[in-house]
């Protein structure tokens, strides 16, 4: 999942920044609103961390402007105002949820978790897909009852698959919601990752969708289908 962070206090955003990242995310920063906006309206993000009192450009009305451009990802507003008026505010310009400073970062973890899990339709913090069970609150992942190790980059590509579940996606889509802004991209990669989350799950759950990309699903649903069929 890719969350874009704009917060113009470079402490708070080092720290918030590794923070997402620790926990399986990939994070573009910026710094004032103008980068702040120009971002979110050019790339793909899952999320967006978006403090009100930037330079150049005030939080609210970067908001607006990607709300009235028809951007729809989930926005979290982080800031130090705690006026009731600038929260009504917030929410009037498009903001999904409110966080005031300061602030515990779990806190603001597990509130980026239910925008990201509200946004796919999940009603809670685990994803079942048959014998598979993703904890994303944990980064952990469960097959049949025992734990699987999986790297960073594989964790995100299933986690991203997870929360599209029985959706096809392309690769380009999962390019640009796995790799930073200054990654250097390559959806060939995407084939190698795939192919090893398969080896490590041990069971048919990724399926390929020629010519169009990737669908995570229960491999028993998908005998019933056939089945039926």
């Amino acid at each position: 999942m890719r969350i874009l962070l704009v917060e113009d206090d470079s402490d708070l955003q080092r720290l918030l920044k590794k923070s997402l990242v620790d926990a399986g995310y990939v994070v573009d920063a910026a710094s004032d609103g103008e980068e702040g906006h120009f971002l979110g309206d050019t790339e793909p993000y899952d999320a967006v961390i978006l403090d009100l009192g930037l330079p150049k450009m005030d939080g609210v009305r970067v908001l607006e402007k990607w709300r009235h451009d028809g951007r729809s990802m989930p926005v979290l507003i982080l800031t130090a105002r705690d006026r009731w008026s600038d929260k009504v505010a917030g929410f009037d310009a498009g903001a999904d949820d409110y966080l005031a400073k300061p602030f515990h970062t779990e806190e603001l973890l597990a509130r980026v978790r239910a925008l990201l899990r509200r946004a796919a339709g999940l009603a809670t913090s685990e994803i079942d897909v048959g014998p598979l069970k993703i904890d994303t609150r944990a980064s952990r992942v469960i097959v049949d009852g025992n734990p699987v190790k999986l790297t960073s980059l594989e964790y995100r590509l299933l986690s991203y698959l997870a929360h599209h579940k029985g959706k096809v996606v392309s690769r380009t889509e999962l390019v640009e919601h796995l790799y930073d802004q200054d990654f250097d991209r390559d959806s060939n990669t995407i084939e190698v990752f795939v192919g090893r989350l398969r080896k490590k799950l041990g069971i048919n759950v990724i399926q390929t969708v020629r010519g169009l990309g990737y669908c995570l699903d229960d491999p028993n649903a998908q005998d019933e289908d056939r089945a039926k069929a």
